[in-house]
């Protein structure tokens, strides 16, 4: 795993956003109850990006686009593509579901760093 320093911890306050690009990820990083999440910032639907995404109370992203919604740690599918209502299950079938890609994060002498695969 190859750690890169990515922001100031005091640069994402509390209920805070922040892309970036790191490598060949963008990089969605969210501060949700005094938990710092890294994300890939693009929905694995259909690509369309994250940032805009509500953030539920039980832990989810919401995508804006077509609302799928994907667990913050573990990435895992909670919702796959219900909106708009009646159109949204045709664009399911567009892309498989598949995971969210969560990198993991650590928070080091006032820094946050994101694991890249190398």
């Amino acid at each position: 795993m190859n750690w890169v320093k990515v922001l100031a911890q005091d640069a994402l306050p509390q209920d805070a956003r922040y892309v970036l690009k790191v490598g060949n990820y963008t990089i969605l990083l969210l501060h949700h109850k005094e938990q710092i999440y890294a994300i890939d910032n693009a929905c694995p639907h259909m690509r369309l990006p994250l940032q805009g995404g509500k953030v539920t109370e039980d832990n989810a992203i919401v995508c804006p686009w077509h609302h799928s919604a994907f667990d913050l740690q573990s990435g895992d599918v909670k919702d796959w593509s219900p909106w708009p209502p009646g159109v949204g299950r045709v664009l399911a079938m567009v892309s498989k579901q598949k995971a969210l890609t969560i990198l993991p994060i650590r928070v080091e002498e006032g820094s946050i760093w994101v694991g890249l695969e190398e």
